[in-house]
């Protein structure tokens, strides 16, 4: 009776934010194989996991931090992730609020199409779910920003997701391919570029520098071949500080 009612409860919320989320479009859906297959992009903050939950164009399980699917786990990880750098007058504020969001955030996370991302033992666990899903017929995207500048459109993105990779050529003997996302919420649109296929015969540390460069590249070029816009970037910065797409750091003007 619980599990039904917080289902109930996640399709109502998922309902009023189709209803008032900007609509989305989605421009090259056909670079996405015949076949399951690992989408990356940018987080551009929650607009990354909502866009792919509501205007994914196929099936697909979304990677998302499994802190936010255990009640006793969501408020130490949203206050350190979300609001530790605010003023020490108000963080008591925010250490309040993390507790309050707490049974949304299991509500929705469970109920969603989530697969929940570990950093420790049970990091395991989350290839096996990645693995099954895919072998389902599902695709996977995954959003492996973290804190370490790149240029004006990407931070570093976390390479270990490419393990996957590995795992599924294992059990299927296939490999699978990467495809790079880049979304938009200025330009109300998801922009998916050409795949990259997984080498089986190279060795594992090379393709996780191979596809993540690849990846990080193909997110930068989907979003500099627009209009010039502003780019939501991963970092928790002031909107005022946001780039434009057209922006280039100077070690990027320089080799330019």
């Amino acid at each position: 009776m619980r599990k039904k009612l917080s289902y109930l409860l996640y399709r109502l919320i998922r309902f009023w934010v189709w209803l008032f989320y900007p609509k989305m479009r989605v421009v090259g859906a056909e670079n996405l194989p015949d076949e399951p297959c690992i989408v990356v992009g940018n987080h551009a903050k929650t607009n990354g996991p909502i866009s792919a939950e509501l205007y994914f164009p196929v099936e697909r399980y979304t990677w998302c931090n499994g802190e936010m699917m255990h009640l006793r786990e969501v408020p130490d990880y949203t206050y350190q992730d979300f609001w530790s750098h605010k003023p020490k007058s108000i963080r008591w504020l925010y250490r309040v609020t993390s507790y309050l969001i707490a049974p949304l955030s299991v509500c929705i996370f469970n109920n969603a199409n989530c697969i929940g991302v570990y950093h420790d033992l049970r990091i395991m666990g989350t290839f096996k779910e990645t693995v099954e899903k895919l072998q389902s017929g599902a695709s996977v995207v995954i959003f492996p920003e973290h804190d370490v500048p790149r240029n004006n459109i990407v931070c570093e993105f976390q390479d270990r997701f490419i393990d996957v990779a590995r795992i599924y050529h294992k059990e299927t003997g296939k490999e699978i391919s990467f495809v790079p996302l880049y979304i938009a919420p200025r330009l109300h649109s998801l922009h998916l570029g050409k795949p990259v296929r997984f080498d089986s015969s190279a060795p594992l540390k090379q393709e996780r520098i191979r596809i993540c460069e690849t990846m990080m590249d193909g997110v930068t070029e989907l979003a500099r071949a627009l209009p010039e816009h502003i780019v939501v970037p991963y970092p928790n910065i002031p909107k005022k500080q946001y780039p434009t797409n057209k922006e280039f750091p100077v070690h990027e003007k320089a080799r330019c």
